[in-house]
């Protein structure tokens, strides 16, 4: 038996890194997958087809998390595709790193709307299909610098650290319905995003992680699997640190 068999999932910002990687391990673990990619429908398309070849229904939307309007239809619309909703990863996600000096207000503003603002518009959304069937797993994405913060990432932290008092409060609200509500905090994970990087600065990094290494896109996938499934039934309001024992 799959863990998420006969469940739908809907993971926000799913062309590329650890949105695709969540994508791919719920759809291997028997999840019907809804998407949503924003800027390359071109990526959309192929992890659609990649998914559907998995033996799963998937479908891939173009929409916008951080606009409340948008995102209500997104939830209609998967509602209406796959006849339930079960599972919502909220993994959309931009930075607009500078120090806060030279930061300015449209920096902080696109940051705090995607990264936090449609965690509220998607779950709002969401609450009313939960509500109703009196289950439902929501997982946010926050990261090890909403607990500790970073120079140069006032807006990231701010928006990370907010999430995490979001789910908090949604965990509390809405446990009584039987809906969950986690978030998970990657630490340092390798992504496209990373390769770019210097290579004795990214070796930096790992030295300094206490299991000497860079995460992959699939540790945090694996994360996702265990608050998706019934494994963690018994598990809300909770921040797990997939981040090698940086914080530690």
């Amino acid at each position: 038996m799959k863990l998420l068999e006969g469940k739908t999932a809907l993971v926000t910002g799913a062309s590329k890194g650890i949105g695709k990687a969540i994508a791919n391990k719920f759809a291997e673990q028997g999840a019907n997958i809804a998407f949503t990619y924003l800027s390359s429908i071109e990526k959309g398309e192929a992890l659609e087809k990649e998914l559907q070849e998995k033996g799963v229904k998937a479908k891939g939307f173009r929409s916008d998390a951080s606009d409340f309007t948008a995102a209500e239809q997104l939830i209609n619309d998967v509602v209406a595709e796959f006849g339930t909703l079960d599972v919502l990863v909220n993994n959309a996600g931009i930075t607009k790193d500078n120090l806060l000096m030279r930061m300015n207000e449209e920096m902080w503003d696109q940051v705090i709307n995607i990264n936090l603002k449609s965690c509220f518009n998607t779950v709002k959304a969401a609450n009313r299909t939960f509500m109703k069937q009196r289950s439902g797993s929501i997982i946010n994405m926050t990261s090890v610098v909403g607990l500790k913060g970073n120079a140069g990432q006032s807006n990231y932290s701010a928006s990370k650290a907010g999430i995490i008092g979001f789910t908090k409060s949604v965990a509390l609200e809405l446990g009584s319905r039987g809906i969950r509500s986690n978030a998970i905090a990657p630490g340092f994970i390798e992504t496209e995003m990373t390769d770019v990087l210097d290579p004795d600065t990214v070796q930096g990094w790992r030295d300094a992680i206490p299991l000497k290494r860079g995460g992959k896109p699939e540790d945090i996938a694996d994360a996702c699997v265990y608050l998706a499934s019934d494994m963690s039934s018994y598990v809300t309001g909770q921040v797990l640190q997939v981040d090698g024992g940086m914080l530690t």
